[in-house]
């Protein structure tokens, strides 16, 4: 502590935790507090080796984080990472296509303390991380507005926000800016009229630089400035931010036209009033398709209540859902939506869980069982005890990760990115050159013979004043910037509407395009409830006794098997002995001592290393001993009994001594009934291989294999041979899917190309640990995965090349006149940024029930 801190009772200090990973011992520890308390302004320094983080509370007046970090340098040490930033999330619903966000990123770049900022066009998100110390929260608003971006506010009435959001696909053609496009368009056909049709009222209304200007070049100038106005103003903050983007470009396209017009004499009155509307037409489509895909998303969201009635004091009171708190009491009737994650403590009914889980039949829910924000209420009463608040429910966190997967960029993003970034001004610098160059070198007329056709260039200015309009409009890459994220979004919130979390674009792309899957066994392929199926008893003891010693080992035990054990014993009233020096023997069994003598209970392998002999005589009930018998004697069995059962698919453990064997108990786990049907879906639609991966005896598995048709199985795996398997599935197939539970399968499913959890609802080890989550234990949603993975590749690749084709195609077309504004406008802009969102929104009319 800096005891020099002058005025620190007065003044507010701040903390900041720095990671430095360098600082393991105490030595280094009292090295940082010695460097850094020599600082003024220093209140504490408190470093703590286990984890490697220093908190340094510091009075902001005084000194700063910086010098705090080049202390801890100074001192020999590297910071990794500091915790004082503070991150704001904006929506700004205008901000819909790249060339927005781009002016939007350099304003924010002008504005000191920004750590990090992105800017999301396909939910209109803006997110700043920045330094409290150097700028604030208005500060960043005030960026924002000064691109021309307006930022919508929430808060408490985030239900009315909800709603004006909901109506805006509606008030697109009502807005400010469609009123004065139809306006201007109006003012345009009526100059065309007055032109073609009426020209006796054409007449000269004032002299400019000593040329006439008419009736139609007022009503065509008057069209231009009131469609262009919206265009004009955000050329003026483009041009403010240093945006060389479309707004820019066409308000120079307005200008140029409308100066050339009235300085020059060339009568461009009608191409920028044509360049104005059509443009702002264009805008106004991009701003309505980009607001349907983000009309998936809203959905999403519109699934959370935004009141709850809740019971307080005997009263039952209703209150905003972000007002619950946990332990709260809340009642849900029938039709009513499930304002929180809970517990039911009173009541049945059955649920409609499909928003959370994607299950189509509802599930009945009775005392002690979960239910989910979102979901639905059937038919009954329900008093729901509150175990997560609103911004932690399944509901919560399924709308962010869905939310925050678009910030993931894909490898097609990616290279759209790099090709936008040198398409634009190469096309500029094209336009211009087109402008400039034919108008100096051509004398008269040229006359070329194109495909049996006659093309005439001449070099009139104004002709090519025209194409290069023509061309300014086709540099805007706007609809090979939305090909992708508008593709990714629809896939993503369609998929999540399903029951599938797929947690960001990488994922969604990498699932269609792997050679193999590979299935865990337990839990995945099957139920993962194990139950005794047989209780084989050696000669002189029985199933009473054969259950008694299992159950008294296993009680101690955590492990499935252990646990069916111990749930038999109990069922059958069989009491467990006395048990001392219990002992866990990794990846074999245990070792308890049971009234003084020492017991084992394990795999067949283990008795084989103790030496113990399967040869001997066992009950005569040694099949299926269903109900309890204290019958003996009978029939000698080898290790062919094991086998005979192991064939059956069942896991066989034995009980016994390191001198003799006290019998033996097989457990099984039934398979689930879609599992055979998903992996020949799979097959179908394109899968090389299925494996199965389990840690269970090759017999046993080979059993379940074959019952699941898959196509290869390795057994007795632990976790790290798993995640091997994986590796070598990997580079074989060229991509491999892990399906597992996300808990002990974790090497694997962190190896795999793209690693899926099964039955995440609820869980948020596996919600936050997989890159792709089925919310509800249904196999079948996999094929559904793989296609909708498949498709929206397809869909990606067709966006682009179609965006980067039609655009090419156009650009050529341009010098020789063959396209004009009109068509560059309609066809290249308008028609290509619906075309892309369009195509993308065919994700979404991908169901699951196709591929059951």
């Amino acid at each position: 502590m800096n005891t020099n801190a002058p005025g620190s009772d007065d003044l507010i200090s701040r903390t900041v935790r720095l990671e430095v990973p360098g600082m393991d011992c105490p030595s280094c520890a009292e090295k940082i507090v010695n460097s850094v308390s020599k600082l003024d302004g220093i209140v504490t320094v408190e470093p703590q080796v286990m984890t490697g983080t220093v908190h340094v509370e510091y009075l902001p007046e005084t000194v700063g984080v910086d010098a705090v970090i080049e202390r801890v340098q100074t001192a020999g040490y590297d910071v990794e990472s500091r915790d004082d930033m503070e991150t704001e999330r904006f929506d700004v619903p205008t901000m819909d296509c790249a060339s927005c966000a781009g002016k939007i990123e350099n304003a924010l770049d002008s504005t000191a303390g920004i750590q990090d900022r992105e800017t999301l066009p396909t939910t209109g998100t803006v997110i700043v991380t920045y330094d409290p110390e150097q700028t604030s929260r208005a500060n960043l608003v005030a960026a924002i507005e000064s691109a021309g971006y307006e930022i919508e506010e929430t808060g408490p009435d985030a239900a009315e926000d909800a709603l004006v959001e909901e109506s805006r696909a509606r008030d697109v053609w009502l807005s400010p800016r469609a009123l004065k496009t139809w306006v201007g368009g109006s003012l345009l056909l009526v100059g065309l009229a007055v032109q073609f049709l009426l020209s006796g009222l054409d007449v000269t209304l004032v002299s400019v630089l000593g040329r006439g200007f008419g009736t139609t070049e007022g009503l065509y100038f008057a069209g231009a400035v009131i469609s262009g106005e919206q265009i004009l103003r955000n050329g003026y903050y483009s041009a403010r931010t240093r945006s060389l983007d479309i707004d820019l470009l066409m308000s120079l396209g307005i200008i140029g036209a409308l100066t050339a017009s009235v300085v020059f004499g060339e009568a461009l009155y009608l191409e920028a009033g044509m360049l104005a509307v059509l443009f702002s037409i264009a805008e106004l489509m991009e701003e309505y398709a980009m607001d349907r895909a983000r009309s998936s998303l809203r959905e999403l969201v519109d699934l959370s209540p935004t009141t709850a009635t809740v019971r307080r004091d005997g009263e039952e009171i209703t209150v905003p859902v972000e007002e619950l708190r946990v332990g709260d009491s809340v009642i849900a009737r029938p039709g009513d939506r499930i304002p929180a994650d809970g517990t039911v403590v009173d009541g049945e009914s059955a649920v409609n869980q499909a928003p959370i889980t994607g299950e189509s039949v509802p599930v009945d829910k009775t005392d002690g069982d979960e239910v989910y924000a979102g979901t639905i209420n059937e038919e009954g009463y329900l008093e729901i005890e509150v175990t997560a608040a609103a911004e932690d429910s399944t509901l919560a966190r399924i709308v962010k990760l869905v939310e925050d997967a678009q910030r993931d960029k894909t490898e097609h993003e990616r290279f759209v990115d790099r090709f936008a970034g040198q398409y634009t001004p190469v096309i500029v610098t094209l336009a211009v050159l087109i402008t400039v160059v034919p108008p100096l070198i051509i004398d008269g007329a040229i006359s070329l013979n194109l495909a049996g056709q006659s093309v005439v260039f001449t070099g009139e200015w104004a002709t090519w004043f025209k194409r290069g309009l023509a061309l300014l409009v086709l540099s805007c890459p706007c609809a090979l910037v939305i090909s992708t994220p508008v593709s990714v979004v629809s896939g993503i919130t369609s998929a999540a509407k399903n029951g599938v979390l797929i947690k960001g674009g990488t994922h969604l792309e990498s699932v269609g395009m792997v050679g193999a899957v590979a299935f865990d066994k337990t839990g995945t392929l099957t139920h993962g409830e194990l139950t005794v199926t047989d209780v084989v008893p050696a000669e002189g003891e029985t199933r009473k006794s054969v259950l008694a010693v299992a159950s008294s080992l296993e009680a101690r035990s955590e492990h499935p098997i252990g646990e069916a054990i111990v749930g038999t014993a109990e069922a059958e009233g069989i009491d467990s002995g006395t048990v001392s020096g219990f002992e866990s023997l990794t990846g074999k069994g245990v070792r308890a001592d049971v009234e003084g003598e020492a017991y084992f209970v394990g795999k067949p392998a283990l008795f084989e290393e103790l030496g113990v002999s399967f040869d001997g005589h066992i009950a005569s009930d040694g099949g299926v001993a269903v109900e309890p018998s204290d019958s003996s004697g009978g029939s000698t069995v080898s290790g062919e009994t094991v086998e005979s059962l192991q064939s059956e698919g069942k896991t066989v453990v034995l009980v016994g001594t390191e001198e003799r064997l006290v019998g033996a108990v097989a457990v099984a786990d039934e398979i689930r009934p879609e599992a055979k049907r998903m992996i020949e879906r799979l097959h179908d639609l394109g899968v090389e291989r299925v494996v199965m991966l389990t840690g269970d005896n090759e017999v046993t598995a080979r059993a379940v294999g074959e019952a699941a048709g898959v196509d290869e199985v390795r057994a007795e795996l632990l976790p790290e041979d798993k995640a091997e398997v994986v590796t070598t599935l990997d580079k074989e197939y060229g991509g491999v899917l892990m399906v597992g539970d996300g808990v002990n399968d974790a090497p694997a499913l962190a190896t795999a190309t793209v690693g899926v959890a099964m039955g995440a609802a609820g869980t948020d080890t596996a919600v936050e640990s997989a890159d792709v989550a089925l919310m509800a234990d249904d196999l079948s949603k996999l094929p559904y995965l793989y296609a909708l993975s498949g498709t929206a590749n397809g869909v990606i690749r067709q966006n682009i090349w179609a965006s980067i084709g039609v655009k090419a195609l156009l650009a050529v077309g341009v010098p020789f006149g063959l396209v004009n504004v009109a068509v560059a406008i309609i066809v290249g802009d308008m028609g290509m940024s619906l075309g892309v969102t369009t195509n993308a929104l065919r994700l979404a009319g991908i169901k699951p029930d196709r591929f059951e």
